[in-house]
Formats: C-alpha cells, sequence, structure tokens
C-alpha cells in the first residue's frame, strides 16, 4: 500500500513533473512574491495565483483580480511576453515579473489632447489681445 501511495504521488498533480520554487515580481510592489509549482503549471494559472497571493498578502497598489490584464515577462529570457498557454517550466527559468497590459484609449486620448490644445490655444490668444488691449489702452 505504501508503494502505491508513492506511485500517485509521483504521477500526481495536475500536470505532473517537479516543483519549481518561483519569484515573481509585480510592478510597483516592494519584494517578489515566491510559491511553488509544478513544471507544467500553465502562464495562466500561475497569473491568477500571483493575484491570488497578492491581494491575500495585502500589497499595494491594489491590481485586481482579472488575469486577461496581466502579462507575464522574463527578464532573462527577452522582451517578449510569456503566453498564457504555455507551461511554466518550459522556459528553465525561475524569475519572473507581472506588469499590467497597457491600455489603448486612443479616443479618449486624443480627446483630451485637442481639447487642452485648444484650451491652451484659446488662453495664449486671450493673454495676447489683453496684453495688446493694455497697451492700446493706455496711450
Amino acid at each position: 500500500m505504501v508503494l502505491y501511495k508513492q506511485k500517485k504521488n509521483q504521477g500526481g498533480g495536475r500536470s505532473g513533473g517537479n516543483r519549481l520554487l518561483i519569484s515573481i515580481t509585480v510592478i510597483g510592489s516592494p519584494g517578489p512574491i515566491r510559491f511553488v509549482v509544478n513544471e507544467g503549471e500553465l502562464v495562466a494559472a500561475v497569473i491568477e495565483t500571483t493575484l491570488k497571493s497578492y491581494a491575500r498578502e495585502g500589497r499595494l497598489p491594489i491590481l485586481g483580480s482579472d488575469l486577461n490584464n496581466f502579462l507575464l515577462y522574463c527578464p532573462v529570457v527577452g522582451t517578449e511576453a510569456l503566453n498564457p498557454w504555455e507551461t511554466i517550466g518550459s522556459v528553465g527559468v525561475r524569475n519572473f515579473m507581472l506588469c499590467k497590459k497597457p491600455q489603448m484609449e486612443n479616443s479618449s486620448i486624443d480627446d483630451r489632447k485637442s481639447r487642452i490644445e485648444r484650451k491652451g490655444n484659446g488662453s495664449w490668444k486671450s493673454w495676447f489681445n489683453k496684453s495688446l488691449n493694455l497697451k492700446t489702452s493706455c496711450h
């Protein structure tokens, strides 16, 4: 019976394989989050575990819990984000960085820029007109 339990544990887990102690640095957080995962664990599951651990520890800034808003990078391998469907052990490293996805709000950014430009031009023009009016009214 003891041999049966050992075999079950050796092939066990969700995806089997070796267990790794990984370290994930969250941008803006004071220190890394460390936990043990199976080598065959998906990157998406690792991101989810990181967000849960981050929230449970009460770290700041508050990130949220939607794993689709985050990317996991491996600074040693390259600048590309890891695919959420690949296994964490396929990368061959244990240190990662978790970053929020850049949010593309082009229309709202363009609207803000145009408002600022209009306001800036209007302010400059009004200042210029006031300065001319002061000079002409004094003479």
